[in-house]
This record gives C-alpha cells, structure tokens and sequence, in this order.
C-alpha cells in the first residue's frame, strides 16, 4: 500500500460526522465567493496586474479559473462528490491567495483576509486528506456480474 492509499484508507476511517457540517459550509462559502468574483472580474483582474506583469489574456484566464474551480468546487463539496478533486482544483488558487492579500499587520483583526484565507487553505487540505465523510451523496459502485 503507497502513501497515498494509506492517507485515503485513514481518512475513511477517521472521518467525524460533524466535519460534514464543516465541508458544507466550506462548500457554501466557496460557491458563493465564486458568485462574488464573477460579479467582481474585473477587480480581480486589476489585482492580479498590480502584482504580476503577464498580458492580459493570462489574467482572464487566471480569473475565470478562479470562478470555476469555485464553482464547481464548491458545489462537490456541498454533496460531498469528488470531495478530493473539489480540494485539488481549489488549493492552487488559495495558494495564490495567500500571495495577493495583503494583511498590512491586520492578521489579528476579526474577519482578516488573510485569516480567513490560510482557513480555507487548511479545511482544504484536512478533506484533501480525510475525503467526504458519511453524509454525503453516495456514488453507485458498479458491481461485476457473475459470468454464466
């Protein structure tokens, strides 16, 4: 057994119930910071060229990546399908995050920006590891038939 499938078998196994409520809200938060980008592309795009210098072809595409892995990540983790995959697409734009907040020493001030960045980041990470948990939509395993 490789390490990836040892993390994937203790994840299973080590899943609380209520960390479902956790992916939820985690879920919702996401799709509805997906919803405020899209109606805020062009901020978005305005930040990322005041940080980086590529044309910008790359921050449309960076900023529609950002919608869609927000999207689409958010609602898989609301139904807790694809729960490792939703984390996987996210985790690359929390990283970049982390990058283009900037706290200016308020790291400690309630709802912090930055704070709240590197807790998504971390809840990210944790279901990466421990999967979806027992509430969640369940995917219909294909059973092999018996040969006659």
């Amino acid at each position: 057994m490789n390490l990836l499938q040892r993390l994937e078998y203790w994840g299973d196994r080590h899943h609380p119930g209520w960390m479902d409520i956790v992916r939820i809200a985690l879920g919702i938060f996401l799709f509805y910071k997906a919803i405020d980008f899209l109606n805020n592309m062009s901020d978005l795009i305005s930040l990322m060229s005041s940080q980086l210098s590529f044309g910008y072809f790359v921050y449309f595409l960076a900023g529609h990546y950002v919608v869609f892995a927000h999207l689409l990540g958010g609602i898989l983790l609301i139904f807790g399908v694809l729960t490792r995959f939703a984390c996987l697409i996210q985790i690359p734009v929390l990283l970049g995050a982390v990058f283009f907040v900037r706290s200016y020493g308020s790291m400690l001030r309630p709802y912090s920006e930055l704070g709240i960045t590197i807790l998504v980041l971390l809840l990210l990470i944790y279901f990466l590891i421990a999967g979806n948990g027992p509430w969640s939509v369940k995917m219909r395993e294909e059973r092999p038939q018996a040969n006659d």
